[in-house]
């Protein structure tokens, strides 16, 4: 069995996009899903991405992958990395895909000056959890998630609500 991990291309936006609803489906959140193929190259591989993505293949098949932006701390005055998703195919899990996208995207934010990797996971991922613990990540119990979002967005921003004929994609 070999493992390699890639940069995806814009020749997997599809294989992404699989991924990334296999993930909201293990999240239970199957309906949550609203990008396209569409989305995905337009914001990945056009002239200013907004992410970056790698791909884990076992044995030339892809297994998962690691979905991550560049964010910035001011107290830090540095980037930092966050993942935003690392996804393995169930029949690939236990094979070490998952540590392997991990060790590489750390290594992706120490070859880009980033003093700090974050992301989230839910609470009930037991796993995820655990795995996450022995890679030694340290959980930040004291911190909230905050989020804004569809009407309430709109509002904040001082918009008046979306006409339900108009498809607002917030």
């Amino acid at each position: 069995m070999t493992i390699s991990i890639r940069p995806a291309t814009k020749a997997d936006v599809a294989q992404i996009l699989t991924f990334i609803r296999a993930l909201a489906e293990y999240e239970r959140e199957p309906e949550a899903v609203m990008a396209t193929e569409a989305d995905l190259e337009r914001d990945g591989f056009g002239p200013n991405p907004f992410y970056s993505c790698l791909i884990a293949d076992v044995d030339g098949k892809p297994a998962g992958f690691a979905f991550y932006f560049f964010n910035y701390s001011t107290w830090l005055g540095r980037p930092g990395l966050y993942l935003e998703d690392l996804f393995v195919n169930v029949e690939s899990r236990g094979l070490g895909v998952g540590k392997a996208l991990l060790e590489r995207v750390a290594a992706i934010a120490v070859e880009k000056g980033c003093p700090r990797l974050q992301w989230e996971v839910l609470d009930w991922n037991t796993p995820a959890v655990e795995f996450y613990r022995a890679m030694g990540a340290e959980f930040l119990d004291e911190w909230r998630n905050v989020r804004v979002t569809g009407e309430a967005l709109r509002r904040l921003a001082g918009l008046k609500p979306a006409s339900p004929e108009a498809g607002s994609a917030l």
